[in-house]
């Protein structure tokens, strides 16, 4: 037999990946590249597919149909252990009763290599951790812990490396922080990391490229900054930070510019963010873009008036308005806290305004 562990390089391809458990589809007709190098995230909510793609590319699954290439290998029947793939789990999984040493070194001396010593220590100073060596897991913090689950996947060079929620047994902080070395560790490695994810900050911190997965399918895929600012459907919105929809009424769509009506309100966008083609659509403005004002008075071309403050919240960073509009519809406005922000309390009523260039328009029927 074929040794794909060693054969198998390339850009990873799914063609066509399905599988169906009775009447349920979950993974439907997926056509995907993750180019090899690359920092890779499947983001979507729990059932939208992403942790059975990973298991049917891991062998942990079998596919209902199509296949999965490594480069130019089919690796779709290919047993597990037999696939260059590597997984780090939220619960690290280590061996409690071998040193740091040993259960890093425990791929290689499964593989039949006898002299691990070079690969181990290079291994572990890359995850900064050569001076704990000697030491059993439980003597580590949960960071450590984590580290040390990376170095024992990435010792054995696999073609991918599958990070499986990894950071979710993690305090804030420490998840922040793990979120930058990770990423500095596959950029260190080349090795192509697919990382599995519900959470929208992990995959915007990390990923080079971002697929949005919902019912089985990808919904929008792209760099992080591109499904922030330019979101294609009501979904990828609303999951990937938050957004503001409103419904309004296409007056002009023409030329450079497109032009809707807000309950009497004209709000005006680039035509290149405008996502439909119908008559009524949602217009998005995400809450960081819009100013907010006492009423009357505006800093923005696009701008809405007669809203009443409902709600303040002070979060650090920012302080989160919800407003009223006169339709009912409540607004949520993000001003930062840099020593500029307006005087404003709960009951007011204030004018909302922004950059047209902020605004993007989706189609309300999806």
């Amino acid at each position: 037999m074929v040794d794909v562990t060693s054969s198998a390089v390339g850009d990873l391809q799914l063609r066509n990946l399905t599988k169906t458990f009775a009447d349920f589809v979950a993974v439907d007709d997926l056509t995907l590249t993750i180019p090899k190098g690359s920092f890779f995230a499947l983001l979507g909510p729990s059932g939208c597919g992403k942790t059975t793609t990973l298991r049917m590319i891991a062998g942990l699954e079998e596919p209902t149909s199509g296949s999965i290439h490594i480069g130019a290998t089919d690796i779709t029947y290919t047993k597990p252990y037999q696939r260059p793939v590597n997984t780090v789990f939220q619960n690290y999984a280590l061996f409690p009763h071998l040193t740091i040493f040993e259960n890093v070194a425990f791929g290689l001396r499964r593989r039949g290599i006898k002299d691990v010593e070079g690969a181990v220590t290079k291994t572990l100073a890359l995850v900064e951790l050569g001076h704990l060596k000697d030491r059993k897991p439980g003597q580590l913090s949960g960071g450590q812990q984590q580290r040390i689950a990376v170095a024992r996947a990435i010792v054995n060079r696999p073609a991918l490396l599958f990070l499986d929620e990894p950071l979710g047994a993690l305090d804030l902080k420490l998840r922040r922080q793990m979120q930058i070395e990770l990423k500095w560790i596959q950029t260190e490695v080349g090795i192509t990391f697919v990382h599995v994810t519900h959470d929208q900050e992990e995959a915007m911190t990390m990923a080079d490229t971002i697929a949005v997965m919902n019912k089985g399918r990808i919904e929008q895929m792209g760099s992080p900054v591109e499904l922030y600012e330019n979101p294609k459907t009501v979904f990828v919105a609303n999951f990937l930070g938050q957004s503001n929809l409103i419904e309004a009424a296409v007056q002009t769509n023409s030329g450079a510019e497109t032009s809707v009506d807000i309950h009497g309100s004209r709000i005006i966008l680039p035509s290149s963010r405008n996502k439909s083609s119908k008559s009524k659509v949602l217009v998005g403005i995400r809450p960081e873009k819009i100013n907010i004002q006492t009423a009357g008075s505006s800093v923005g071309k696009n701008s809405l008036s007669g809203g009443v403050v409902t709600d303040i919240s002070f979060v650090g960073v920012s302080t989160q308005y919800q407003v009223e509009m006169p339709w009912k519809q409540e607004i949520m406005v993000f001003e930062q806290n840099d020593g500029g922000a307006p005087n404003i309390r709960k009951g007011d009523q204030v004018t909302l305004s922004w950059e047209p260039h902020f605004t993007f328009a989706l189609d309300s029927e999806n």
